[in-house]
């Protein structure tokens, strides 16, 4: 399974919000968000966070992507 965090990168474009000021609003470890950089997993608890200060759903955050659509 693969994830992409772009939807999440434009909405903190979009909100003039840094990923340092999001990451400490939310509590979230600085590993956790470099594998969020990463696109790597990350646990439901994270994504719920992050959705709970944005005030977003998760789908707005983050979106599957077919390992086939990468190549």
């Amino acid at each position: 399974m693969a994830v992409s965090y772009e939807r999440l990168w434009k909405l903190l474009i979009d909100r003039k919000i840094s990923k340092a000021n999001l990451r400490k609003a939310s509590g979230i470890a600085p590993n956790t968000m470099t594998k969020l950089r990463r696109n790597e997993e990350v646990t439901l608890t994270v994504l719920g966070k992050i959705c709970n200060i944005l005030e977003v759903d998760y789908g707005d955050i983050i979106e599957y992507v077919d390992k086939g659509d990468e190549e």
